[in-house]
């Protein structure tokens, strides 16, 4: 698998990146990657979102063909966009998206911060609020979408909109909770470890299934 760290770029760009990448996997040109990104501040929306999240009429927003609702991107904000080929391994997106809940839970707990799941609420959740969001989508069974992970973000930016669909949603960060400032650069290398370290063990291959 491939890491690549695109550093700031905005949410169009990676999108058409993602797209280029899901049809060179499927076609077998291009290995499973993950992207890493910072976004300039966005708004995106899910396919089963609802416009009455947004609660603030001069907010833009860009709906894309992911699960899930509205959510905020920022920088300070780790978004992961995982292109795994599902076709080989399970096909199981229930499943896949524990996976990456159990990768930001470890890669939280690396500094000290305790996060869970909620039954029927995907993503990961704290004590103090959400910490971070997951919403994926799959086209001929490789990935897109993915996972972002509130690490020291201006939170205002969520006050614009229900978080998720979720009336009073409270949103924290890594660095609201430690009370101390989070190394964007320490918690790439936690999640990328984790996201290795876990990979095959979540969703090994199996040959032949995407055939």
């Amino acid at each position: 698998m491939k890491v690549v760290d695109l550093g700031v770029m905005a949410y169009s760009e990676a999108y058409a990146l993602q797209e280029r990448l899901v049809g060179a996997i499927h076609a077998g040109t291009e290995p499973e990657t993950l992207l890493l990104v910072e976004h300039p501040p966005v708004y995106t929306l899910g396919r089963s979102g609802h416009m009455s999240n947004v609660l603030d009429a001069g907010v833009e927003v860009v709906s894309i063909n992911r699960g899930g609702d509205i959510t905020y991107h920022a920088p300070g904000q780790l978004v992961g966009y995982p292109l795994l080929n599902l076709g080989d391994r399970g096909r199981d997106l229930r499943h896949y998206l524990r996976f990456l809940e159990e990768v930001l839970i470890c890669a939280a707990a690396d500094i000290g911060v305790t996060g869970v799941r909620r039954d029927g609420k995907t993503g990961v959740w704290t004590e103090q609020g959400k910490l971070a969001s997951i919403g994926a989508g799959a086209r001929r069974w490789i990935s897109m979408h993915g996972f972002a992970l509130n690490v020291s973000l201006d939170l205002g930016g969520f006050s614009r909109i229900h978080p998720c669909g979720i009336v009073g949603c409270p949103m924290t960060s890594l660095s609201q909770i430690t009370g101390r400032h989070i190394d964007m650069d320490l918690i790439k290398q936690r999640v990328v470890y984790h996201f290795e370290s876990l990979l095959e063990s979540w969703l090994p291959l199996q040959e032949n299934l995407s055939a």
